[in-house]
């Protein structure tokens, strides 16, 4: 069966007004202005989208599909993520992560679940490694993983300024980025290290080193949690105006939902204000992430856990409470991943991509429907995928 979804207001993220999309073999066929299906109707599925905007699908560049955590002990190791967290959150790509725990959350299990996410419906790929240098990897190279591994498609989270990392140098820095940049290179994919940054006083500072010694660019990594707190926010507008990438945490703890400065809507609008390039930033969910907090003396109080829908609550926020356009917003978390990470046929609606899509609803601004690879996994706010024991 084909589907065509009729009178919708098309965003690739950028604007091309009310249009019909042709969906075939899990692909965008066409995009015209007025798609006539009454010749082979009983091939097509018509579906109506007056009064709701057609977008690319999320890509989630950054979620502990194994879990996370365990900075409380091992009862507060988080548990994996559930294939219909993604689908009623609109994400459909996500990309896995292991975080301070690479002891019991190993790699063999990263890209298993992601095998798993990709065989329940959506796109999943992870990245090699975690907090710690030298990184655990799967093959026991990094190149190797990135270059053998299907699902791998760069290192991270790596940590720095945080006093759960390894304390890396510039130069074990430099070394895993060179290995990821040469296994991206010869596999076609981004090598993109992704680098944790806690609140330590040094901030992006050894990034900034290794850039500045070495011969690997800035754009070979993509800092995250950059909207940690006031001060590093102000240094990722500063390092994004020297051409490195940015990535937003949409996650937050309960009590910091009101700081202003921690709402990635509120921070995107800042750095447009401020000159940075939409095409440097990026927002992830860091979901099912634990979200620790220490006192002063980096002593555990207490823990959270982040929520891969955060990712679409922020990216309507901004759209509606910061009053910034769709076709800029939307590229956050579609187009620039997708083109950061080398994620072909994702992240635009384009003849030929992937029919990863959402109806978002235009009155409400909520997701109604979701098409992940040209099936339907959510229609009219109701689920029809679910993960294989949920």
């Amino acid at each position: 069966m084909l589907t065509l979804i009729k009178n919708a207001d098309v965003y690739t993220p950028t604007p091309l007004g009310e249009k019909d999309v042709l969906i075939g073999g899990g692909k965008i066929i066409t995009i015209s202005a007025d798609i006539d299906a009454s010749a082979m109707a009983e091939y097509i599925d018509v579906v109506d989208a007056k009064g709701n905007y057609l977008v690319p699908g999320l890509i989630d560049g950054h979620v502990h599909i194994t879990g996370g955590g365990g900075e409380g002990s091992f009862k507060t190791r988080t548990p994996e993520l559930p294939l219909s967290d993604c689908i009623q959150a609109g994400i459909t790509s996500v990309v896995g992560v292991i975080g301070t725990d690479g002891t019991t959350r190993t790699m063999a299990n990263l890209v298993a679940k992601a095998k798993g996410l990709e065989e329940e419906g959506i796109t999943c790929y992870c990245q090699s490694g975690n907090y710690h240098l030298p990184i655990k990897t799967l093959t026991g190279s990094l190149q190797n993983d990135i270059m053998l591994v299907h699902e791998i498609i760069g290192a991270g989270e790596i940590a720095i300024a945080d006093h759960r990392s390894s304390q890396p140098t510039a130069g074990e820095l430099a070394r895993l980025a060179s290995e990821a940049r040469i296994g991206g290179i010869l596999s076609g994919k981004g090598g993109i290290v992704n680098i944790h940054v806690g609140d330590g006083a040094d901030q992006l500072q050894l990034i900034e080193e290794v850039v500045k010694t070495t011969n690997i660019p800035i754009t070979q990594f993509l800092p995250t949690h950059i909207n940690r707190h006031e001060e590093l926010l102000t240094t990722g507008i500063k390092y994004a105006k020297k051409g490195g990438y940015v990535d937003f945490t949409t996650s937050c703890l309960d009590d910091e939902i009101n700081d202003d400065n921690l709402k990635s809507s509120k921070g995107l609008k800042r750095m447009l204000d401020e000159g940075v390039p939409i095409e440097q930033i990026t927002f992830t969910s860091d979901g099912q992430g634990s979200l620790p907090r220490f006192d002063k003396n980096s002593k555990f109080i207490g823990l959270g856990i982040g929520k891969v829908v955060s990712l679409f609550n922020e990216l309507r926020d901004a759209i509606t409470e910061e009053k910034l356009p769709i076709e800029k917003v939307w590229k956050v978390a579609t187009e620039n991943p997708a083109r950061i990470l080398k994620l072909d046929n994702k992240g635009t609606i384009k003849e030929g991509n992937d029919a990863d899509i959402l109806l978002i609803t235009k009155d409400s601004f909520s997701i109604d429907s979701v098409m992940a690879k040209g099936q339907w996994m959510m229609s009219k706010k109701e689920i029809l995928v679910k993960g294989t024991f949920e």
